[in-house]
């Protein structure tokens, strides 16, 4: 071996001479003069020992730091000769890239164990009953919307949806609506610029239906809608299911729309009076309200029912047939019906405020429980 002014035992350089061997896979490097210092394998021992990452720190500045053994010996490499600094560096930085794996992956063993021992610490039970945890129910108008579809689904009845941002045609002229109708006025729908605008009902998705399908149809289209309101019984946002039953042409009726309500209407509120009143609506014809006997007079007479004893709840008709020339049918028949769901919501939990629905107040959702 060449002589060398370097002595990696002692990570400086002395005037001796130093030999280089390989053993356990680790660079060994031994000096004829007896210095005072810690060798290679010392170091890895030091690592191995280790038993926590602040350890494993104080090793890695006492290495590496701008003050630690590297630094020095690659400082004083400059005493070498120059013949023997390429393959001094060498050495130095095979030891270098030793020691850093082996600091790197005890520290990774040390930080697994400490997050396991962490875990263990700050872990809960999630199988223990707790007395102070607290129930969630579902929102009012979600549960009434659920109740409603669900008693149509059992009825046959598919489930439709469509978009919330509709044109004039879906929304207003195929349902039978003239230009000069009321709801085609800025107040009370909301416009976009490029003349679309947020659905005022979820009659579009009827349209959608029958225009990508062929009779017969037994659908629901349950979803939100908007309408440029705000009062103690209109909110800009709310919720309809809007029905439909289309059939070849005789085979539908008035009396089988009346049949399929009254029985829905039992099913919601119990043991009511249903009656149906000549009422007008662009899209069916003949047209009618459906009104219950007051749930809350039971017919006599309240403030809820403006002392008429009679809850309007929905409207319903046979379907216009200028609806069905618009979306290209011919020789059918059908019904169609449409409600609110906070309406619905509000009569069944007695809520004397529709706005209170959406205000996200905890005293009254937390009713619902």
């Amino acid at each position: 071996m060449a002589v060398a002014k370097y002595s990696l035992s002692t990570w400086a350089f002395c005037r001796r001479k130093l030999s280089v061997s390989v053993g356990d896979g680790l660079l060994l490097i031994t000096v004829s003069c007896k210095c005072k210092g810690t060798t290679l394998t010392e170091w890895i021992e030091k690592i191995e020992n280790c038993d926590s990452v602040a350890a494993i720190e104080e090793i890695r500045i006492a290495v590496f730091g701008k003050k630690g053994v590297l630094a020095k010996a690659f400082a004083e490499m400059k005493t070498a000769a120059n013949e023997e600094k390429a393959g001094i560096a060498k050495e130095l930085n095979e030891v270098k890239a030793k020691l850093n794996s082996a600091l790197n992956e005890k520290k990774i063993v040390l930080e697994t164990e400490a997050l396991k021992v962490a875990m263990q610490a700050e872990g809960i039970d999630v199988s223990l009953f707790s007395p102070l945890s607290e129930r969630g129910a579902t929102h009012p108008v979600m549960d009434t919307m659920d109740r409603v579809v669900e008693y149509f689904s059992n009825l046959n009845f598919s489930v439709e949806t469509g978009p919330m941002v509709e044109d004039d045609f879906h929304n207003f002229e195929a349902l039978n609506l003239p230009k000069y109708h009321p709801a085609r006025d800025m107040q009370d729908t909301f416009y976009f610029k490029d003349e679309t605008l947020l659905r005022t009902h979820t009659s579009p998705v009827q349209i959608r239906t029958m225009m990508n399908t062929k009779p017969p149809i037994r659908m629901i289209a349950p979803g939100s809608v908007f309408r440029r309101d705000f009062d103690i019984t209109h909110t800009p946002m709310f919720h309809q299911v809007e029905g439909l039953l289309v059939d070849e042409k005789g085979k539908v009726s008035f009396a089988n729309l009346k049949f399929i309500l009254e029985g829905f209407l039992h099913h919601m509120f119990g043991d009511v009076e249903v009656r149906f009143r000549p009422s007008f609506f662009p899209f069916t014809e003949p047209s009618a309200e459906v009104d219950i006997s007051c749930i809350f007079c039971e017919g006599k007479g309240c403030r809820v029912c403006s002392k008429t004893g009679w809850l309007e709840v929905l409207g319903c008709g046979i379907v216009d047939p200028n609806v069905f020339k618009a979306v290209g049918y011919k020789e059918v028949s059908g019904y169609a019906f449409g409600l609110g769901i906070e309406r619905f919501a509000m009569l069944i939990h007695q809520i004397p405020d529709l706005r209170s629905l959406f205000e996200g107040d905890v005293r009254l959702l937390e009713q619902f429980r």
